[in-house]
């Protein structure tokens, strides 16, 4: 009788006995830093799903264990939701933990990720779900199941526990090389029971189709968006249109497609707004611009005051594309220099869209 390969050795069958272990017991998951992404996830999984554990620290963790996660959409902020999680202060708490889902931000990727390889070694499927593709090039260095994840909704913090939501996913999940589709699957099945989630076999496209949006954090963060009058709506329109489409310029030119998120703008409504008449494109403008709520970046910089941000992971790595292929983008280059600028001093002042617009002009 001819064995089949997958049980050739024993070792081989390890994998499977463990996959099928989880599925009869249920993954377990545990959400590390549960800001607006991972907080969201978890209130919208945890009534579903008995074991998924968050970990956060100070405040938050405190908030957590005294009144659970709240989260209410926007639009209806009366109707808001409460969950009891289950809050733990160490990894060592869950030492066979199947799945930990990472939320923090990029700039504090590398120090998590190593905290976390260093209680539960390589026994979960990691997932990062920061902005950009550097957890990419992060993850794999501790954990040799390495996921992603493109966070396709807009969310904010009232205070630590209590957070607001643009609409309820999607979460889109994949790896580079579409690996671990076994393991991103069974995943998936569980988060479509809070939140619609979907794993993609073309996961880069996906990820620099986001990039292309959250370009739109930086000029907003700047000007102030949300927190200050915007003096002339028209520049405000030229500007970030601009950004968006040499966003897309720069992604397609180097070899990645559209990927349709959430109802994100297409590239084909981005093109419209920086090339046809305003008195064609305002409507659909403002209509987009009305979705917008405060940045995870505006978050960081304007809401907390700090100078910590996903400008280099987000704007940078973009300007590094352009560069790579010669192309000429004076939006993208003048917002970058004045962010670095401007979000290095002690405080932050928002700048005026005549500002920007004529820092953009000195590089026509």
């Amino acid at each position: 009788m001819t064995i089949p390969p997958v049980l050739d050795r024993a070792a081989d069958a390890l994998p499977l006995v463990a996959h099928l272990r989880a599925r009869r017991r249920g993954l377990k998951i545990v959400v590390v830093g549960t800001g607006v992404i991972g907080g969201t996830v978890a209130a919208w999984v945890a009534p579903h799903h008995d074991p998924l554990y968050v970990l956060d620290q100070g405040e938050t963790a405190q908030a957590l264990r005294n009144h659970g996660l709240t989260v209410y959409p926007g639009d209806r902020p009366e109707r808001r939701t409460t969950v009891v999680v289950k809050v733990i202060d160490d990894l060592a708490e869950v030492p066979d933990a199947d799945v930990v889902l990472i939320g923090v931000k990029t700039y504090s990727l590398d120090a998590v990720a190593r905290a976390v390889k260093e209680r539960l070694g390589d026994r979960p499927l990691v997932v990062g779900m920061q902005n950009g593709v550097e957890n990419q090039q992060v993850l794999p260095r501790y954990f040799p199941k390495s996921a992603y994840c493109v966070v396709s909704y807009n969310a904010w913090a009232d205070q630590p526990g209590v957070i607001g939501y643009q609409k309820r996913g999607p979460l889109v999940l994949g790896t580079p090389d579409n690996s671990l589709q076994d393991e991103l699957h069974e995943l998936a099945r569980v988060l479509n029971l809070g939140v619609e989630t979907i794993v993609t076999d073309h996961f880069n496209d996906a990820a620099h189709s986001k990039l292309v949006i959250n370009l739109t954090n930086s000029l907003t963060t700047l000007i102030g968006h949300r927190r200050r009058e915007i003096s002339d709506p028209a520049l405000f329109q030229k500007l970030l249109s601009n950004v968006t489409w040499e966003g897309v310029q720069i992604v397609r030119g180097a070899g990645y497609k559209e990927c349709r998120l959430g109802g994100m703008p297409s590239w084909k409504i981005i093109w419209a707004g920086s090339h046809l008449p305003r008195a064609i494109t305002k409507p659909i403008f403002e209509k987009n611009v009305a979705k917008m709520v405060l940045s995870s970046m505006a978050q960081d910089i304007l809401q907390r005051g700090g100078h910590q941000s996903e400008l280099e992971t987000i704007n940078g790595y973009l300007l590094s594309l352009a560069d790579r292929q010669g192309l000429k983008v004076p939006y993208n280059r003048a917002v970058y220099d004045l962010c670095r600028r401007e979000f290095a001093k002690p405080v932050f002042a928002p700048l005026d869209v005549a500002e920007v617009y004529a820092a953009v002009r000195a590089r026509l």
